[in-house]
């Protein structure tokens, strides 16, 4: 069945450009710009050392994984060739439009500006998305990230708007939860809201229920990254029948879409497993749940491949593939036509067509 998950059109809301980057291409932007820390030269072996070091428990050999990556996307070149293969390998999965998103701020080490930082991601997706023939494979989507413990949200937000007629379609705030609330970012939400821009917080992952309150009731947070620990908030009585609290209720209630990414939940630890991911509940009882894949590299993982992990899990079938990736369209920061176009021209009669072939 993945084969076949790997043909149907798919969306991608949750995708950190610098965690999917190929272990050949590490190792070759390494080699061209000097940069001689990496565990190993070798890509196979490198690619393994990520995987381990993800799933490792230990969030200090997860957080330098990242390390290895950001420091090989530090030119023009590196970021367009990663960008243009994050669109590549996206397309080959079959997926028909992505947000990636990345923290400029952390990529202009040798120089770049910010603004020279995007514009080369933006040129990277354009090329990348075409295929041989220059026809479109993919649209791609760019979220720009601000880092919750820095003091450049402001700043990050203003590049956003001004470049969301270039392909910047939102922003987005990553890093630590704890210790580093949203709140601390209310400037920065606050001129989104003044400028009708889109924009998404990384909340409820690895804190609970105040980070994702303040994300929403503070901050005005159109979309929720992860937010697994809205289930907090509900109660599942023996008989399978739940109780949903007030903050849970208001998001169902809101249809605020959450960015689910279950293999990197449980490498982070807020699932134990795939079968006992909360995205089983919450699809269950119906929130806007989105299926995602956080960081392809790290845990080695496609969006087709957490489909299948979800099939395998709670026997879902095309009707609920389908509801999870019209949940995705629906939930994009792109206009409503252009959202409208791609759910009723491409990903409902894609699905129409593998459900008639099986």
């Amino acid at each position: 069945m993945l084969d076949d998950i790997r043909r149907v059109p798919k969306v991608l809301l949750h995708d950190h450009l610098d965690g999917g980057l190929r272990a050949e291409t590490i190792v070759e932007l390494a080699r061209e710009s000097d940069y001689g820390r990496l565990p190993t030269g070798d890509p196979d072996n490198l690619r393994e050392w990520f995987e381990e070091a993800s799933d490792s428990g230990s969030l200090e050999r997860y957080l330098e994984t990242f390390d290895h990556t950001v420091a090989v996307m530090q030119t023009r070149e590196s970021l367009v060739r990663v960008a243009a293969e994050c669109a590549q390998d996206l397309a080959d999965d079959g997926v028909v439009y992505a947000e990636v998103r990345f923290a400029p701020e952390q990529h202009t080490t040798r120089g770049l500006s910010l603004d020279q930082v995007v514009e080369a991601v933006l040129d990277g997706f354009a090329q990348g998305s075409r295929g041989p023939g220059g026809q479109p494979r993919i649209r791609v989507g760019t979220l720009l990230t601000a880092m919750r413990h820095q003091a450049r949200s402001r700043e990050i937000a203003e590049l956003a708007v001004r470049y969301r007629d270039g392909g910047v379609v939102g922003f987005d705030i990553a890093g630590a939860e704890a210790g580093y609330p949203p709140t601390r970012h209310l400037d920065a939400f606050e001129y989104l809201q003044r400028e009708n821009a889109h924009f998404t917080i990384h909340a409820g992952e690895a804190f609970g229920l105040p980070s994702i309150w303040q994300a929403i009731q503070w901050c005005g947070a159109d979309r929720l990254g992860h937010g697994v620990r809205i289930i907090d908030d509900i109660s599942v009585a023996g008989d399978g029948s739940a109780k949903l609290g007030r903050l849970a209720a208001y998001v169902r209630d809101k249809r605020i879409p959450l960015e689910m990414c279950p293999t990197s939940n449980l490498q982070t630890g807020a699932a134990t497993s795939i079968a006992e991911h909360p995205i089983g509940l919450l699809r269950r009882l119906h929130f806007r749940v989105t299926v995602n894949t956080d960081n392809r590299l790290m845990s080695s993982t496609t969006l087709a491949l957490e489909f299948h992990k979800l099939v395998q899990a709670f026997g879902y079938g095309w009707d609920d593939l389908q509801w999870f990736t019209v949940n995705a369209m629906k939930s994009a920061f792109i206009p409503f036509d252009e959202r409208l176009a791609l759910i009723n021209g491409v990903i409902k009669p894609g699905f129409a067509q593998i459900k008639w072939q099986s």
